[in-house]
């Protein structure tokens, strides 16, 4: 059985909305059309995502796609960066370079990497451990998906390990020993070794 981990592609980026409330893009609507009809999820008994819109507008057409259930965890929220709101793009760059180099430390306000790791880690395995025989597709966010990562992987919190610019990226994990089987791989890349179970 295995556990991928997918996080929501383009998001309609908007200044006036709090960040958890943006939605997807077209171009990343369509991302997400094209995946649920492609079939290669196929075998996943269950859908489990964060509460942010753009998590639950990628995880509810897949779910819908697949005839299975959609489950919400509040708790599998994006790092918490409400200290700051809306960051213009190079700004924002900027602080999450400082947020996985200084991993202990609370930038600008920002939850602090090591809370974050520790609080989708926790989130993943009570979600895994409530969650049916079979595999599982978790939908969320880029930074406490590459802290997943390197947690699973026993690699120390480095921003080397986050995903490219765009998001719709997945990894995946044996559900049983929770062993990494692959790092970020683009969402239409979903073939042969990134989906072997």
């Amino acid at each position: 059985m295995i556990v991928r981990y997918l996080t929501h592609p383009q998001v309609a980026i908007d200044p006036k909305v709090p960040v958890e409330r943006w939605g997807l893009n077209e171009t990343g609507s369509r991302r997400v059309v094209v995946l649920a009809a492609s079939g290669v999820l196929g075998g996943t008994c269950l859908v489990i995502s964060s509460g942010e819109t753009k998590a639950i507008d990628t995880a509810a057409p897949l779910a819908a796609a697949l005839g299975v259930e959609h489950r919400v965890r509040e708790g599998m929220h994006e790092n918490d960066r409400s200290a700051t709101g809306f960051l213009p793009p190079a700004e924002f760059e900027e602080v999450a370079d400082q947020f996985f180099a200084r991993p202990e430390e609370s930038i600008r306000g920002w939850e602090r990497a090591v809370d974050a790791q520790a609080r989708i880690v926790r989130e993943t395995l009570a979600a895994l451990a409530e969650a049916p025989a079979g595999d599982v597709l978790l939908v969320g966010h880029g930074a406490v998906g590459t802290l997943l990562m390197c947690h699973l992987a026993g690699w120390p919190i480095d921003r080397s390990r986050d995903q490219t610019g765009g998001g719709g990226n997945v990894f995946a994990f044996e559900r049983d020993g929770l062993r990494l089987k692959h790092g970020w791989t683009p969402m239409e890349m979903m073939t042969g070794e990134a989906l072997a179970g």
